[in-house]
């Protein structure tokens, strides 16, 4: 087994499950994922250990996404929103519910990096701070963190 095939048997469901956060589409996080391990192979040697490779494989999904919308020339328009969240269990609940999931995704989309994408893998991909801090090469308590300020930025954009 060459080196490629075991990175790939051994991250492609987590590359493929970042990118379903990321997309919240089957498909497309499907041929994202395929078009990250291909890029992943042609630049093997050019990884250098410096981080995880499963960060190094979320770095070039999250790359092959925007270069994806890039040319999709896909941007959602902004709006406010008169809702409230309070707390985890409520935020949940309300994602549920489909006008409200569309107003918080609104809040979510104008939220920069890297709140929105940590708020991503808490909530829809149910990452552990553990995770995401390896993700982002940060401490647990960095992903804790910048989980509770992405929530809070949140709410002050949908009240």
């Amino acid at each position: 087994m060459t080196q490629i095939d075991r990175i790939y048997k051994e991250y492609f469901t987590d590359v493929y499950k970042y990118l379903l956060v990321i997309t919240k589409n089957e498909a497309l996080a499907e041929e994202l994922t395929q078009e990250t391990f291909f890029k992943a192979m042609k630049n093997l040697k050019k990884f250098k250990g410096e981080c995880s490779i499963y960060s190094w494989l979320c770095t070039i999904a999250k790359n092959t996404y925007l270069s994806f919308i890039k040319k999709q020339k896909h941007f959602s328009s902004l709006s406010e929103s008169e809702n409230n969240i309070f707390d985890e269990s409520s935020l949940i609940e309300k994602i549920e519910e489909n006008e409200t999931s569309f107003e918080i995704h609104q809040a979510l989309h104008s939220l920069d990096e890297p709140y929105k994408e940590v708020f991503q893998l808490k909530i829809f991909g149910e990452l552990s701070y553990s995770q995401i801090a390896k993700l982002f090469n940060k401490t647990e308590s960095w992903a804790r963190v910048t989980y509770h300020r992405a929530k809070i930025k949140i709410r002050e954009r949908i009240k």
